[in-house]
This record gives structure tokens, sequence and C-alpha cells, in this order.
């Protein structure tokens, strides 16, 4: 066993990194210095993600490498951080990306390296603190401070119109989340603590619970997003660097549908059960209405973008169903989406250094000048889909097991999406990769790179690894899936 603070580590080692990046010079001939250091900052973080998931024990659903300090001395708030088997995937995501997202910007970014390295390094601290939270005050501290490097890789480093889309992103999600702080103070105040186990234990009263749960639902809502407060996230997708594209749709996303299993549930089950058709409905709206937009969209980016609402339309369904197919299809969906769009984004970000334009009408034919890239693209396109096979397809027909089982007529509806999804997929994909290849500055356009295959590999691996043999992502989230559906349960009856 472990008998050092793995987590606290896992966690700071990235912000010690920026530290270091902080002390060290620009200019031309440390800027490779600089990229070295992150990318070697970032391995290392993922390096002791993968000894917490050595080291994790999935026969139990308690809390592990538990690390517990007083916070401050008058008030009942500690620094309380463990993993379970909800957050054990979370955080190996958020590890297992960011050094793909080093490398994909390594010769993309050609001002305030620097910066751009610490805004990166930090954003992985603070991706990994909210995973590891078990204190719902430690958890919005971190939640928060996700915002400050996002709105700044747009804003600083994104596209013509990247400081409108900053400030619509920032806004949105601030403003639900202020209503969350005012929660979370007045479940202190009930309770007279914010550590999670004991609130699970404690239980909040039923009269405090409905408004306590629109509060948590308000930032959550918009952090999904679920419709119809969405629209901050197609405007921060196309004005977003690619690798800050890739960090939004693959982990930001999660923090809501990982917030609503943790705490929506878990705290307030009853309200849960009271406001279950409201987010069906939403769920149901977005997947088939951004579905529908999705359809008519012009920019790769933005069509992507449209895609991750409707998938992560799939998790809120698939959460609220209350059963354990339903929260595991959930968890697995967010795992899968946060590769499969990630890798979109990436293969997006690859014709875009070459042309320099989004446009789909502006490609056509790349197969006959890049067929390692099509077969890639083909890959992560096929999983956006569900097929069979592929990580989509798992968590997909999870969450379609669920609600079926729930209300057979909202099936119907959420497969819909699934045709609609395989629609628009197959389009971006045929009109880039297909046809004649008639536009000149398309006929000289190199095939993927060494540094590109590198990136592109691992991802397809396990894209296909998640769809053939998902035993060992399910066998650990079980137990902890299992646990909430008792707390919820217990609480209801």
């Amino acid at each position: 066993m472990i008998d050092w603070p793995i987590i606290s580590v896992t966690i700071f080692l990235p912000l010690i990194g920026s530290l270091i990046i902080f002390l060290i010079k620009e200019d031309e001939t440390t800027s490779n210095n600089i990229k070295w250091a992150a990318l070697w900052t970032s391995i290392g973080t993922f390096v002791l993600s993968c000894l917490i998931w050595f080291q994790f024990d999935h026969s139990t659903s308690q809390y592990q490498l538990v690390e517990k300090y007083k916070w401050f001395n008058d008030f009942n708030f500690y620094y309380h951080v463990g993993v379970d088997g909800i957050s054990l995937f979370m955080i190996l995501l958020s590890t297992f990306l960011t050094p793909f997202c080093i490398l994909a910007s390594w010769e993309n970014i050609k001002k305030r390296i620097k910066e751009y390295m610490i805004a990166f390094l930090f954003l992985e601290t603070v991706m990994i603190g909210m995973f590891c939270s078990i204190d719902i005050l430690l958890f919005y501290v971190f939640f928060e401070a996700v915002l400050i490097p996002m709105f700044l890789i747009i804003g600083i480093w994104g596209g013509e119109r990247r400081v409108y889309s900053a400030f619509k992103f920032f806004l949105y999600t601030l403003l639900g989340s202020v209503l969350m702080l005012v929660a979370i103070i007045s479940i202190y105040w009930i309770t007279g603590t914010t550590d999670v186990e004991k609130l699970y234990e404690l239980g909040i009263q039923v009269e405090y619970q409905n408004l306590l749960w629109l509060a948590f639902f308000s930032s959550f809502a918009v952090k999904t997003p679920m419709w119809p407060v969405h629209t901050w996230l197609p405007d921060a997708h196309v004005e977003a660097p690619t690798v800050g594209s890739v960090l939004l749709a693959a982990i930001l996303l999660k923090m809501a549908g990982y917030g609503f299993i943790r705490f929506s549930l878990g705290l307030f089950p009853i309200a849960s059960e009271n406001f279950t058709m409201f987010v069906y409905v939403l769920s149901l709206i977005a997947i088939i209405y951004t579905s529908l937009v999705a359809l008519m969209q012009e920019d790769m980016k933005k069509l992507i973008a449209y895609s991750s609402v409707a998938h992560m339309g799939f998790v809120t369904l698939g959460i609220f169903t209350f059963t354990i197919q339903g929260i595991e299809g959930a968890i697995i969906q967010m795992i899968s989406h946060g590769i499969v769009s990630a890798a979109l984004f990436l293969c997006v970000g690859v014709v875009y250094d070459r042309i320099h334009t989004r446009e789909i009408e502006r490609y056509g034919g790349l197969v006959n000048r890049m067929p390692l890239y099509s077969f890639s693209f083909m890959i992560f396109i096929l999983a956006s889909l569900g097929l069979p096979g592929t990580s989509g397809f798992v968590g997909e027909f999870l969450v379609l097991l669920s609600i079926f089982s729930v209300n057979t007529y909202f099936a119907v509806f959420a497969t819909t999406g699934v045709v609609l999804a395989a629609t628009y997929s197959l389009w971006l994909y045929r009109k880039i990769i297909f046809g004649q290849l008639i536009k000149d500055d398309l006929k000289d356009i190199l095939d993927l790179s060494f540094r590109e295959i590198v990136i592109f590999v691992p991802l397809i691996l396990l894209t296909i690894g998640i769809g053939i043999y998902p035993i060992p992502i399910l066998e650990i989230i079980e137990p902890s899936s299992q646990l909430t559906l008792e707390i919820i349960n217990g609480k209801m009856n």
C-alpha cells in the first residue's frame, strides 16, 4: 500500500510544473525547454494517476487513498480528497489527455508559449482536484477555478471573436455557479458540515431539497450543457484553439455529469425524483434538437460541438433513470465522449493547421492524399455515431436499455438521436474525405506526421478497446454506482 499522499501529489504536481516554467526566462532558445517541461510534468502526472489505478480496490464502494486536513480552524471546512469508482476514470481521462494536448500544440502556438503551458498545467491541477474532492466547498473551489485558465486560453489564443466567446463562456458558467455557492452555504448552515460522506449519512431535510437541487442544477445544466443554456458551447469551441476545444469537450463537460451523480442524486434524492421528468424532457430536446442543428452546420467545429450537446443528453438521461445500467452507461458515455470528441477536434486541428479553414465545403477527396488521416477520422466518426465494437456503443446501449425499462416512449425518442447522429457524422465524413480532389490547395496536402500518429494511435486503441472489452471499467464503477443507488433508495423509502 502507498503510505504517502499520492492524491495531493497528483493534484499539485502540474501546479509545481507551472511554477518551474514561470521561472524560465522565455526567449527563442528556451521555448523548447518550456514545452518539454510541460510535457514531462503532464506525463509524470499521468504515471501517478496510473499508480492510483493500480492501488485501487475495485471490490469496495468506499473512498480510497483518503487525505483529510483541517482547512479553517474556526469553521468545519476540510481539505478532504480521495477516489472511488466514479471519480477514478475521470481523473485518468484528465491526466491521459493533457500530454496529448501539449503535443498537439507543439508547433501551433507561436506566441506566449510560457503563459500557454502554465495555463494548461494549472487547468490540469484544478480538474484533478475537482474529481478528487470529498468536500462540497473544496469541490466548488476547484470547479470555479477551471474558469480562469479556460477563459484565458479562449480569450488569448482563440480566433477572431475570441473575446466575445470567452466572456460568454465565463458569464454563463459563473451565473449558475453563484447559485450553487449560495446552496453550499445553505447546506453548511443547515447541517454544520460540507463533508460529502457526512452529508450522505445525515441527509438533507425534505423541505430544503427542491430549492437546493435547483441551485446545483443551474450550475451543472450550464456546464453539461443542457438545452436551452447550451448556446455558449458552439461559440467557445469555434473560437478556442484546437487543444482548448479538446479539453473543453473531453473534461469540462464531464464535470457537470460527475456533479449530477455525486451531488444531485446523492444529496437530494427526493428532489431528484421530483424533477426526473423535467430532466428527461430537457435531455430529449437536447438529443433531437441539437442533432438537427448539427445537420445544418458549415463549420466542422460547430458540428462536433452540437454533437457534444446531444451526446451529453444521453448522459443526463442515463443518470436520472435511477438504475445501475443508467448510471454505468452515463459514466461509460462520459469516458467515451471524452476520448472520441477530443480525437475529433484533433482531427479538425490537423487539416486546419494545413489549410487554415474549418469550412466543410472547402474540403473533399482527402482520402487520395491522406489515407492515414482518413482511417483515423473514420474510427472516431464511427465511435461518435455509436457503432458496435467502439466505445460509443457501450454507453449509449446501456443508457437506452435503462430508459427503455423506465419509459418506452422516451426510449423511442432517444433512439432517434442515434439515427440523427449517424446522419450528420457520415455526411461530414463523406464531404471531407470522399469525392474527387479538385481544389488546388488540397493537392499538395501532407498526411499525418509522426507526432500526429503518436497522438492518434493511443486514442484509436482506447476507442476500440473499450468498445470490445469494457468489463475492467464496469467492474470498478459498479460498487460506487450501486452505493449511490442505495443512498437514493434509502432516502426515498
